[in-house]
């Protein structure tokens, strides 16, 4: 299926106990508590991986993890193995609405303003357990952030809680995500924030229509005043307002100096995709290092905290012999790229074979924005804006600037013809915001 006629956007993410069907089987969904594995956890889903899927470990953008090829017979020794690790939700209604977002680094990084993982964690459990709360859209997000050096400012949600203040008058800003950015209406204290979160969820379902895929950008500006009503009385005046962007360096890969001593180390997939024995090597080498825990995070990216330098570079170079990545300088971070053929049936492209290619053109152009390779218009790998996205139908790619995968390019090209004339993709003089 390649014409955009026959794309049908699903308009909701699979859990475990609602998988998704595709291509090459069902797609089941792991939502990691504040965002963390234990190794012996993430030892065991990768083994599930290889014996009930067919060892393809997906990272996801909301920082969770995706076994794929998983069949309808091995789905149930599946759920046994999720459920023993304590990851199994007790309803797929509560597992899809469980969309909490938090910082990698969370409890680890000096330089955070707040320590979240209270915050996230009792926000997850009212999500899972207040049925009112079901009616939320599949696809409605909470962003939690404490700040520091992997903040999450740019990263999209429904709902927004982010630490402004520590200590005494320690304060999380409450925001809600409209068209036209983040609205912070005010602050509650930590202790406050899952609540407050809560209640605004709540008063998104008293005004939303049920069309499928509603988001809170989505409503009317009636619809956010009456939000703004709703949880207004109970916030107090912000007295600063958090970051809106992420900082200017942030190192996804490798060696992160922390300050204050600490030291973790980020490894990042190729588009996200992981395989089991992947997982099982740079697993052992942190494990030989004393290391108990892995974090997820919406770069698709693995991080942990190492004992030393020395150790750090001994897994990386583990995680390295593998074939993930754990330079910062990597022109492959700069790409997403979704599954494409086979994988994917609404496409016939080679999406992450090409987004390989482009990787080894951005270093002779010097290109150093965002790049986003969809091979359809339902633009799953990415759904916020990139620098320049080649977006498929009918066997070739669109080129859309500073835009996203709905963009309408005026002409189309194979892959072929754009890596014959690269100036095509990189030279933004040569065409328009859409070419």
């Amino acid at each position: 299926m390649n014409s955009s006629a026959a794309i049908e956007v699903k308009g909701w993410c699979p859990g475990a106990l609602r998988p998704m069907p595709s291509s090459d089987g069902l797609i089941v969904r792991v939502r990691p508590r504040s965002a963390t594995l234990g190794l012996d956890e993430l030892a065991a889903l990768a083994d599930a991986a290889g014996l009930f899927g067919n060892g393809h470990i997906d990272l996801t953008r909301r920082a969770n993890l995706q076994i794929r090829g998983v069949s309808e017979a091995t789905l149930p020794q599946l759920h046994e193995v999720i459920a023993r690790l304590g990851l199994l939700d007790d309803s797929p209604d509560g597992e899809a609405v469980r969309n909490v977002m938090i910082n990698p680094l969370a409890g680890i990084d000096p330089a955070e303003v707040l320590d979240v993982r209270s915050i996230g964690g009792d926000l997850a459990r009212l999500l899972a357990f207040e049925k009112s709360l079901w009616a939320l859209p599949t696809k409605f997000g909470f962003v939690v952030d404490g700040g520091g050096v992997l903040g999450l400012a740019g990263q999209r949600g429904d709902v927004r809680l982010a630490a402004i203040a520590r200590g005494p008058d320690a304060a999380v800003a409450v925001g809600i995500e409209t068209a036209n950015g983040v609205e912070w209406l005010g602050s509650v204290s930590p202790g406050e924030a899952a609540e407050a979160a809560i209640e605004t969820g709540l008063a998104f379902i008293g005004v939303a229509s049920r069309e499928k895929r509603q988001r809170m950008r989505d409503l009317s500006d009636e619809n956010l005043a009456s939000i703004r009503s709703a949880i207004g009385p109970r916030l107090d005046a912000l007295r600063q307002n958090p970051r809106n962007a992420d900082g200017p360096l942030i190192r996804r890969a490798g060696l992160i100096e922390l300050g204050a001593g600490r030291l973790a180390v980020g490894i990042a997939a190729p588009f996200g995709r992981v395989e089991a024995d992947q997982f099982r090597v740079f697993a052992d080498a942190m494990a030989a290092h004393g290391v108990k825990e892995i974090r997820l995070s919406p770069w698709r990216a693995l991080y942990a905290e190492v004992p030393s330098e020395q150790s750090g570079q001994s897994i990386l170079v583990a995680a390295a012999s593998v074939g993930l990545i754990v330079d910062p300088g990597d022109p492959l971070l700069q790409i997403e790229a979704c599954p494409g053929a086979p994988g994917c049936q609404s496409t016939s492209l080679d999406t992450r074979g090409d987004g390989r290619r482009l990787a080894g053109l951005l270093p002779l152009f010097g290109f150093t924005g965002t790049i986003h390779v969809s091979g359809c218009a339902k633009g799953c790998a990415k759904s916020g804006t990139s620098d320049l996205v080649l977006v498929g139908a009918e066997g070739r790619y669109g080129l859309v600037r500073n835009g996203t995968a709905q963009g309408s390019p005026a002409r189309r090209f194979s892959f072929s013809d754009l890596a014959a004339d690269p100036g095509k993709i990189f030279d933004a003089d040569r065409g328009s915001r859409h070419d």
